[in-house]
């Protein structure tokens, strides 16, 4: 549908906009956020405790279905599919969560419901009226280049002449930072500007990159909040100053973590992992690979190709330090999606610890993308990803070299990321944390214990007349 569709308008008393402020929790919350405060102290603040994992797709599905991972299937950021024995992280088809989302259900019950989806994850293939999601775009020479993907296709040309060009750099990375932030900030007041939705749902991810680098007590913290907060309270005061009723939410909060433990290493020494060399580097072998774990912040999958290892490998992994539990699938979800996908085992780390994904034993022969930006090739998440290696020199000038072979449609390497797991200083993905780390509620008027909860406080913002 072209992008100059016409929306049906409603009133201001029905519209919604859900402020997914990513890692923030109670403990934030102080002299660097005055505005967040005074939104806390107007509109009341619950903690809850985080889906399981407390990770970014895990909890946003747990919110717009109402359902846990059991139904929708969500277990995690990336998971190893075992029909192509590949590591798949960081999809974007909404056609991976099953269920009916929270537009399904609106829309069926209230008269001309709309809904715009900015950011949040899963947001291609979606039917959801609006949607912007980060999406490069692919080329067939290996070059990458930085876009979004819009729906209606329509609006990604005209936001981007309105707006600029997405700060793609800023959203992941070494450069991460506010400017994403307040790009999508801006595209939610024009969206609202021209469609009117009647629930807007916005991800703001900026406090995760902070929280993750320097931890969530450290003293350069206090800018980041400060950006955040001002980023937020200008949105919330252009959404109030329209009768726009706000509910900030975030899907948990960061840990500080000092213990990085390398589960496929373990797995490795042990005889598990099949290695092959790909050109004097070292690559995983899915194919052969007995035992290997997919891991994801506080959280790892290990998928165990024979059953009868099944034992052998949670005893080796579960006496590992660091390590709290090293559960079966079966005894976190139901049969379903979620058994599908997840691993055979589910091992979660203590506090205080994280998982890496690396499995190399020596740096030499670390895979050629380990010191890059890959958030698709990596089996799991690298949060140093968002550092520059302090052992390189001149690395700006290697970014440059970088981008000026890419200006010039040259194939390149930005290999700029250090191998040090020990410069991450926060993480997630445990459930059971201390309250000021728990996820947050802003605004809300139901009680929430749980993520699920956020889907049926955004369905009575909108049903309360009815079911009452």
């Amino acid at each position: 549908m072209a992008e100059s569709l016409i929306f049906p308008q409603v009133t201001a008393m029905q519209a919604l906009a859900v402020l997914n402020v990513v890692g923030l929790s109670a403990g934030c919350l102080g002299a660097a956020t005055p505005r967040l405060c005074a939104f806390r102290d107007r509109h009341g603040m619950q903690s809850f405790r985080p889906a399981f994992p407390a990770v970014t797709c895990t909890a946003q599905s747990h919110m717009l279905t109402g359902t846990d991972a059991s139904q929708h299937g969500i277990v995690a950021n990336g998971w190893l599919d075992r029909e192509n024995a590949e590591p798949r992280f960081w999809k974007q088809s909404n056609q991976l969560v099953r269920g009916q989302k929270i537009w399904h259900v609106l829309s069926a019950q209230v008269d001309n419901f709309t809904c715009a989806n900015l950011f949040w994850w899963y947001n291609m293939a979606t039917d959801a009226d609006i949607a912007i999601t980060p999406r490069p775009l692919y080329l067939a020479d290996g070059r990458k280049h930085f876009d979004i993907h819009t729906q209606p296709m329509d609006l990604r040309d005209t936001i981007k002449r309105d707006l600029g060009n997405f700060p793609f750099p800023s959203f992941w990375g070494p450069a991460a930072g506010i400017a994403c932030s307040q790009w999508i900030a801006n595209s939610a007041r024009w969206v609202w500007e021209k469609h009117r939705p009647s629930l807007n749902l916005v991800y703001l991810p900026h406090l995760d990159y902070g929280l993750q680098k320097f931890g969530p007590r450290a003293p350069e913290m206090t800018q980041e909040l400060q950006q955040i907060d001002g980023v937020v309270g200008d949105l919330i005061d252009f959404y109030e100053s329209h009768g726009v009723r706000v509910l900030i939410v975030s899907e948990y909060g960061i840990s500080a973590v000092d213990q990085p433990i390398h589960l496929n290493r373990i797995l490795r020494e042990a005889g598990y992992l099949s290695i092959k060399d790909e050109l004097g580097r070292d690559g995983l072998d899915f194919f052969q690979s007995q035992a290997v774990a997919i891991a994801d912040h506080q959280v790892a999958h290990v998928y165990v190709k024979n059953p009868a290892h099944i034992d052998a490998v949670k005893k080796l992994l579960a006496a590992v330090p660091g390590v709290e539990s090293v559960q079966r699938a079966e005894e976190i979800w139901s049969k379903g999606p979620a058994l599908d996908r997840a691993g055979d085992l589910i091992v979660t780390a203590a506090p205080g610890a994280w998982f890496t994904y690396y499995f190399w034993l020596d740096d030499h022969r670390a895979p050629d993308y380990a010191r890059t930006v890959d958030i698709h090739r990596k089996p799991g998440y690298d949060p140093a990803e968002l550092f520059l290696d302090p052992a390189l020199r001149w690395p700006k000038g290697r970014i440059a070299a970088f981008l000026l072979k890419k200006k010039l449609g040259l194939r390149a390497m930005m290999e700029v990321i250090p191998l040090d797991a020990s410069l991450v200083k926060g993480s997630h993905g445990r459930d059971h944390v201390p309250m000021d780390e728990q996820a947050l509620v802003l605004g809300a008027q139901r009680s929430v214990q749980k993520a699920e909860d956020i889907f049926e406080e955004m369905c009575d913002h909108f049903l309360s007349e009815q079911r009452g």
